[in-house]
């Protein structure tokens, strides 16, 4: 109950995993309860635009958990795609939107979500020491991470612990192996190439399958957006380039009907971005030259033409894939860290040189 109003019903196996109530439930999972529950009190009314970053600032939490979380409500059909970023509330046809900041409304929290925001202050205050140890890492081999010892390490709880293991998942910079061990890295050469191949399997037909579903007045929105920053370039920030991938992705690609594929792509983006966050935190430059190919991509699409805009998004993957291909190289000659917490041991056998 919400103010007196029952939460949705996501079915007995569905709420048998995600009890509201559950100390171990994942982030995604408590911010679509706070999603449906403000959805289902008219807190977030029909039409309302859902966009990720200002849901993620809002409730305190990263971007992954709200992406899941947003889908499930999709499939639920608590929210639609429409021709535009983010998603509407409702289902019907023809809703207008509803362009309010959701960081300024006060948001109904169910008491357990509250509850499970609030249990993971510890882990905001160690988790960007965690991801800085691992991106710091994982160019020099495999590492795995022993869940008691990190937990030890920060004098937190393992179930904080776990909790920060989980978000860096989300983010696609640790993995469990089958016998649930968690693992980081490597990152090389080989890897970069792998993401990118899958990259360009799925993105350009994405791109070219969306392209009808794209208004002319979102796709010059965004290429004015890469125009700014092209001029700017001498004074980028990174955080303005993630924005704009971000952007570009949910204007160019996610429209795409098929909506397997946007998943598809959305999971493949994760380590493809934690690679990248790596590289900066290692002292590399942005690819600042991807915002003027990402344009050229936008004007195709401004102009119709569809196929040529398919084909120049392929060679615009290809050309990051060597550029990071590149700095991968640049770093990998550099000394491997001779100290590095205790809660990471390097697997034998496993280093990237």
């Amino acid at each position: 109950m919400v103010n007196g109003a029952e939460l949705p019903n996501h079915g007995a196996d569905e709420m048998t995993r995600n009890r509201p109530d559950d100390p171990g439930l994942r982030r995604y999972a408590v911010v679509e309860t706070i999603l449906a529950a403000n959805i289902a009190t008219g807190r977030l009314p029909e039409g309302f635009v859902l966009l990720e970053g200002p849901i993620a600032e809002a409730l305190r939490t990263t971007r992954p958990p709200v992406q899941r979380a947003l889908q499930n409500l999709q499939k639920r059909d608590l929210i639609q795609r429409f021709n535009g970023r983010g998603y509407l509330v409702g289902t019907n046809a023809g809703i207008e939107p509803v362009r309010d900041d959701i960081r300024t409304i006060p948001l109904d929290l169910p008491l357990s979500a509250e509850e499970a925001l609030a249990s993971r202050s510890s882990g905001e205050r160690i988790f960007e020491r965690v991801e800085t140890d691992v991106a710091g890492c994982i160019i020099f081999g495999q590492y795995r991470i022993i869940e008691a010892t990190l937990a030890e390490y920060f004098k937190v709880s393992r179930t904080v612990a776990r909790d920060v293991l989980g978000r860096l998942e989300e983010r696609g910079l640790v993995r469990k192996n089958q016998s649930s061990h968690w693992l980081a890295g490597p990152l090389t050469a080989h890897t970069i190439r792998e993401h990118f191949a899958i990259r360009r399997l799925l993105e350009p037909p994405a791109l070219a399958g969306a392209a009808s579903q794209i208004d002319q007045e979102t796709l010059e929105t965004l290429r004015q957006r890469l125009i700014a920053q092209e001029q700017a370039i001498g004074s980028v920030r990174s955080g303005d380039l993630d924005d704009l991938d971000e952007l570009f992705v949910e204007t160019c690609m996610l429209p795409n009907p098929n909506q397997r594929l946007s998943a598809l792509i959305r999971d493949n983006l994760l380590p493809v971005v934690a690679s990248e966050r790596l590289l900066r935190q290692l002292g590399l430059p942005d690819d600042t030259a991807r915002i003027t190919e990402q344009r050229l991509v936008v004007e195709l699409l401004l102009r119709g033409a569809v196929d040529a805009a398919a084909a120049m998004f392929d060679r615009h993957l290809e050309a990051v894939m060597l550029r990071r291909i590149a700095q991968i190289k640049i770093v990998a000659v550099l000394p491997a860290p001779r100290e590095v917490p205790t809660y990471l041991t390097l697997l034998d056998g496993q280093t990237a040189r």
